[in-house]
Formats: structure tokens, C-alpha cells, sequence
């Protein structure tokens, strides 16, 4: 349960591996602080190796500049910088730790689902809308929806790369790191890159 004098901050960590036989991989993800929390981000390059890497990495930095824009610029400055590239797929969250909220929302086919813990008094588990497209190649009309969020709550971003069963498989209790691997060690399809990405919301009290 949140308390007035209290706030709610994230622990996070990412597993990830690349498609067998390439030296680079094209998933990658940026966990960016912003004025009122934190951004979070998992990108995915299309393709393999070195040009899905290109595309990736101008994708996160472009969002690391400005992370305290709106999802809405934040994602139209992507696809404007990444016009020379392959174009990614992505999903992003923003989490405002005064008012306890995630903003979110997904070009193509990243997974990003919030799982409720003890403390979200029977609030449902969340998925964020996805729409098909390119970041950099066919941009749809981008709605980001804004949900409550609650210590104990986890946030799991999944590349394509994972296999999408897993959701009922999640040892929620477990420390993010522990999440991550289990996932990427037990649903990584094998035959592509593959990132998960797993924040923890947890109360952090102010008082003395």
C-alpha cells in the first residue's frame, strides 16, 4: 500500500543474447532517467547483425537526448532520425514517480506487460497496446495509454526473440536480474536476438 510520505522508485536488469553466430545483436534497451522518473525502452533492429545494430543504437540515443518528451515526440524524432536506417520495432514506458503512473506504448512486436503485485489491491495485470509498424519506415498513429502502478508491481519487456508464453510462467517475488534470465534461459527461441528487460516497483519511504 502506498502512504502519503512515500514514493515509489524501480530496481531493474536485462538478460540478452544474439542470434547464434553473429557478434552483434540488434535488441537493445535504455533505462533513462527524466525530470519525474524514468524512461525505459527496449528496441528492436530489423533484422540481424551490424545494420540491426545501427538502427538500434540511433534509436536509443535518440531517445536518451530527450527523455523528457512525450512518448508521442519521442517516438516521431525516432523515426525522423532512423529514415536512413532499417527502421526498429519498440516499446517504451515512462514512469512518473510523484504520481505512481507508467505511460506506454508499442510500435510492432515488442512485449510489454506489467504484472501486479501484492500491493495493487486486486488490480488486473496490464499489456500495452501494440501497433503494427516501422520506426523509420511506416509509423501508425501512436496511442500511449497511462496506467497506476503499485510497490511490487513488475514491468517486462520481451524482444521477439522470447517466446510470447510466458507470461503465466513469471517468478514475480524474484529480484529483476533473476526474472530476466529466467525468462531469456527458458523461452529465448534460439533462432534470433533476444532481450528482456524487467523492472521492479518498490515503496521507498521518506520519512525518518
Amino acid at each position: 500500500m502506498k502512504t502519503p510520505n512515500s514514493t515509489i522508485r524501480v530496481d531493474w536488469a536485462v538478460a540478452q543474447s544474439a542470434l547464434p553466430g553473429q557478434a552483434v545483436s540488434g535488441d537493445l534497451h535504455l533505462v533513462q532517467s527524466h525530470d519525474r522518473g524514468l524512461l525505459l525502452a527496449v528496441v528492436d533492429g530489423i533484422g540481424h547483425g551490424p545494420e540491426a545494430t545501427r538502427a538500434a543504437t540511433a534509436a536509443t540515443e535518440s531517445l536518451r537526448q530527450y527523455p523528457n518528451d512525450s512518448l508521442h515526440s519521442l517516438i516521431n524524432r525516432c523515426h525522423i532520425t532512423l529514415g536512413p536506417t532499417r527502421g526498429v520495432v519498440m516499446s517504451l514506458a515512462k514512469f512518473d514517480e510523484h504520481d505512481h503512473t507508467v505511460t506506454w506504448c508499442g510500435i510492432g512486436n515488442v512485449e510489454a506487460l506489467l504484472l501486479r503485485g501484492d500491493g495493487a489491491n486486486g488490480a488486473a495485470n496490464e499489456r500495452a497496446l501494440q501497433k503494427g509498424g516501422t520506426v523509420g519506415a511506416q509509423l501508425p498513429v501512436i496511442y500511449a495509454s497511462v496506467i497506476p502502478v503499485y510497490a511490487g508491481d513488475v514491468l517486462i519487456f520481451a524482444s521477439d526473440g522470447i517466446r510470447p508464453d510466458f507470461e503465466h510462467d513469471v517468478p514475480v517475488k524474484s529480484a529483476p536480474q533473476r526474472i530476466a534470465d529466467h525468462l531469456l534461459q527458458k523461452y529465448s527461441k534460439g533462432t534470433d536476438d533476444a532481450l528482456v528487460l524487467v523492472a521492479r516497483f518498490k515503496e521507498a519511504n521518506h520519512e525518518r
